[in-house]
């Protein structure tokens, strides 16, 4: 029983470590290949018109990834996401504005370690909480219980489901 604590100890002290180092980081790409919700997407769609990808990294290996992109508007639909944020993306560089979109809409995450999924959402949700434009998070989901449960344990309120998708937002 002993050697079972120490064990469950060890990883229990192991998780914070990696959770405490971790950071986030922008990134110019990733491996698309990996994304398990949304892999048909590729890297330039993810980086174009006011998108970002988001990594946490930790000890030089990126454990959890987030694609979002800013619209001023909410989308039931990845076309509909384009749309809106390609849109915003213009309306903003018509007005010279560095304002992209007041809504940030995370359309993909996953983890490749334990505890990965939440932290990127907590570290995202710190950095537009401290935007000065941006005003919402909200999350372009697949109709999945996993995503449903995932958001809402994490603090989010469900908006809408729509026939292709779900919508979940973080209060800032």
């Amino acid at each position: 029983m002993k050697k079972f604590n120490e064990k469950v100890r060890e990883k229990f002290e192991n998780f914070f470590d990696w959770i405490k180092g971790a950071e986030l980081v922008e990134l110019n790409d990733c491996d698309i290949n990996e994304d398990p919700i949304r892999p048909e997407l590729d890297v330039k769609f993810r980086t174009s018109f006011g998108r970002k990808i988001f990594g946490v990294k930790y000890k030089k290996e990126i454990c959890a990834i987030m694609c979002f992109g800013f619209t001023n508007q909410i989308p039931k639909t990845i076309n509909e996401f384009d749309l809106m944020t390609r849109d915003a993306h213009l309306q903003s560089a018509s007005w010279r504005s560095k304002d992209i979109g007041k809504i940030a809409i995370a359309y993909t995450v996953w983890s490749k370690k334990k505890g990965g999924g939440k932290l990127i959402v907590k570290e995202v949700f710190k950095k537009i909480k401290k935007s000065n434009h941006l005003n919402r998070l909200v999350t372009l989901s697949p109709l999945t219980e996993m995503a449903r449960n995932f958001h809402l344990r994490n603090g989010a309120k469900e908006l809408q489901v729509n026939e292709e998708s779900q919508n979940f937002e973080y209060k800032i």
